[in-house]
């Protein structure tokens, strides 16, 4: 069984082919660019299971390339996991408020990125067709893990992955207080490098698309998050 797509997107040849080569091995079919026009064009014809994309590109730069496939139905949904310099915080931060899945800097092991990527895509496939929807009802909001969807009053939220993950999460377990880390182990698995500040962005922005239900997803002083209970 052929494993998935996965397109690489860098504007230097060497670290294509070093990931390239590390990803090949794992038996998943790549695609390259170099250029963010060229990502763009890709993406949406071939429709790759994943992104390895470069923030630092000439022309068209990875963060542009992220707002743009996120806002297109044929590829809004593709996992992006970002490759950053050293101390990009800033750009980090934009990257998962725009939907990226993760983020690694260089240097990076590829053996590390390749465990991000086998992580990204085996919760992609965490919903079993035919099991049972596993549905979480709260007033008016809906959470359907079956079809991975979130309602307000009937209306869909557009959500990212990770925000929609970790709403899942928090919904499933109301009440429970959980640190930043253990939500990071939860949502995207052990070992997954992430700042606290970048769960913090993650669940601003999941307040914000929530509206009045806001609210149900607390602060815990010095401990981390909770979803509120009824």
């Amino acid at each position: 069984m052929s494993k998935e797509t996965i397109l690489i997107v860098d504007d230097e040849e060497d670290i294509i082919e070093l990931i390239k080569y590390n990803l090949k091995s794992e038996g998943y079919t790549i695609l390259t660019a170099m250029t963010g026009e060229q990502a763009i064009k890709i993406a949406k014809k071939s429709q790759p299971d994943l992104l390895v994309l470069d923030l630092m590109l000439p022309g068209i730069d990875g963060l542009e390339v992220t707002r743009h496939l996120k806002k297109e139905d044929a590829t809004m949904d593709i996992p992006i996991v970002m490759v950053t310099a050293k101390g990009e915080e800033s750009d980090i931060v934009a990257g998962l408020e725009l939907g990226a899945n993760d983020y690694i800097s260089k240097p990076f092991s590829p053996k590390e990125l390749t465990a991000r990527i086998r992580a990204i895509l085996r919760r992609r496939k965490k919903t079993i067709p035919g099991d049972p929807p596993r549905i979480n009802q709260e007033g008016d909001m809906t959470i359907d893990r079956a079809k991975h969807i979130v309602t307000i009053e009937g209306q869909m939220i557009d959500l990212t992955l990770s925000e929609f993950d970790l709403l899942s999460f928090l919904a499933d377990k109301k009440g429970w207080v959980f640190t930043r880390g253990q939500i990071v182990d939860a949502v995207h698995g052990e070992n997954y490098a992430v700042t606290e500040r970048s769960v913090d962005v993650i669940i601003v922005g999941l307040r914000k698309k929530l509206k009045q239900y806001a609210s149900h997803i607390e602060t815990v002083r010095g401990v981390g998050y909770r979803f509120k209970e009824s």
